[in-house]
């Protein structure tokens, strides 16, 4: 049976993900792709007891607190449940698996612990884990969704409602949150990510624009 494809769609909270992330599972079906459309962290099943416990602070109150390599397994215990459990019939059968997050959100918050120079070595280690002691399929293509901090900070306010105490550990620390946008553009330099930016100066682009660029990129890429 042929392998279908790997979509991830990442980016920092408060960026537009999960509206691009439907939009783009509505257009891919308007042009005829099975979309099998998978979101991580998978919060609703056993597997991601870990991410919990340590979003919600029980293991520090500070992302930093939970070092790179225990917490990017607690995130990949998650992925490899869900792939065995759930999609990976689905990848087999040649459908194509539109995922919010993926392997590459490890890159994004784990890594961003790290000192830069060692950089290379968890990226060098992350893939080897994931994809090849885990078994996780590599994506064929990584859009990361680009938003200055300042505006996705507004975003989460506005989903909060105001209520800062309802952000979790990663959403509530900004120095954390400036540090995880360099390692992100980091990863994507190494590893051949496509970076869309979701403002123009301190405004935001419409959704339609956004989606349009996203699917422009799909079809580029993927022959959609």
């Amino acid at each position: 049976m042929a392998e279908g494809k790997i979509i991830v769609l990442d980016g920092l909270d408060g960026c537009g993900k999960s509206t691009q992330f439907e939009a783009l599972q509505q257009l891919l079906r308007e042009h005829g792709k099975t979309v099998k459309p998978i979101s991580f962290p998978m919060y609703d099943k056993p597997s991601a007891t870990l991410v919990k416990m340590y979003l919600h602070g029980e293991f520090s109150d500070t992302p930093g607190g939970v070092n790179a390599y225990a917490a990017s397994s607690f995130y990949a215990v998650d992925r490899y449940a869900n792939y065995k459990l759930d999609w990976e019939k689905n990848y087999c059968a040649g459908e194509w698996i539109l995922a919010s997050r993926y392997t590459t959100s490890n890159a994004i918050h784990q890594m961003s612990k790290l000192p830069t120079e060692q950089w290379d070595d968890y990226l060098a280690w992350l893939e080897d884990y994931e994809y090849n002691k885990l078994g996780l399929p590599k994506p064929d293509l990584v859009l990361f969704l680009s938003m200055p901090l300042e505006l996705s900070q507004q975003l989460l306010s506005k989903r909060y409602e105001g209520d800062a105490a309802k952000k979790d550990i990663h959403e509530a620390d900004l120095q954390y949150l400036e540090q995880c946008d360099r390692a992100a553009r980091y990863a994507g330099e190494r590893l051949g990510w496509h970076r869309i930016e979701c403002a123009d100066g301190t405004s935001l682009r419409s959704i339609t624009e956004i989606r349009d660029e996203l699917f422009r990129q799909i079809q580029e890429e993927l022959g959609c």
